[in-house]
């Protein structure tokens, strides 16, 4: 099966590497795996900074801030009215907006690197196209955190 990951930069804040999209492609493949989703995913994932995804979660969440990243999932709950792109037979499991300009003050903040923080916003985003809300009750919120630091550390990042 293969992962179709399509990337579009909207901002000049943070520089989109080869290494970036790298690391978030592994980031996606490795939450995926860990899932066991077993199909071919196509993700979009946007990166944009702060003000743009502020106007991003304004328009589609009525809240007037800058958040860290955005998901939006098109899989149903029960995976009956999934979105198969014809053209190679992958599941469209939504889209991720990030912002790497908020990725990098976090990263700061919490006094990790660029690269951990990225990954981990990216693994918080899969598993949201995937179904998963930590905003339900504090043990989803604990499964979450769970299934994400197992799978920074399967791709070997550490805080």
């Amino acid at each position: 099966m293969r992962h179709y990951i399509y990337f579009t930069n909207e901002q000049d804040k943070e520089p989109v590497t080869a290494e970036l999209r790298t690391l978030v492609k592994a980031a996606v493949y490795t939450a995926l795996e860990y899932e066991d989703f077993g199909r071919s995913a196509e993700i979009s994932v946007t990166f944009t900074d702060n003000e743009g995804i502020r106007e991003i979660n304004r328009e589609h969440r009525d809240i007037d801030s800058a958040t860290d990243v955005l998901s939006f999932p098109m899989m149903s709950e029960d995976d009956s009215e999934s979105d198969t792109d014809r053209a190679n037979g992958a599941v469209m499991l939504g889209d991720i907006v990030l912002s790497l300009e908020r990725a990098r003050e976090q990263s700061v903040e919490f006094g990790h690197s660029y690269t951990r923080e990225v990954a981990f916003l990216t693994v918080h985003s899969v598993l949201h196209l995937l179904g998963y809300d930590h905003l339900t009750s504090e043990a989803d919120d604990a499964d979450m955190r769970a299934r994400q630091n197992t799978v920074l550390e399967i791709m070997g990042i550490k805080r």
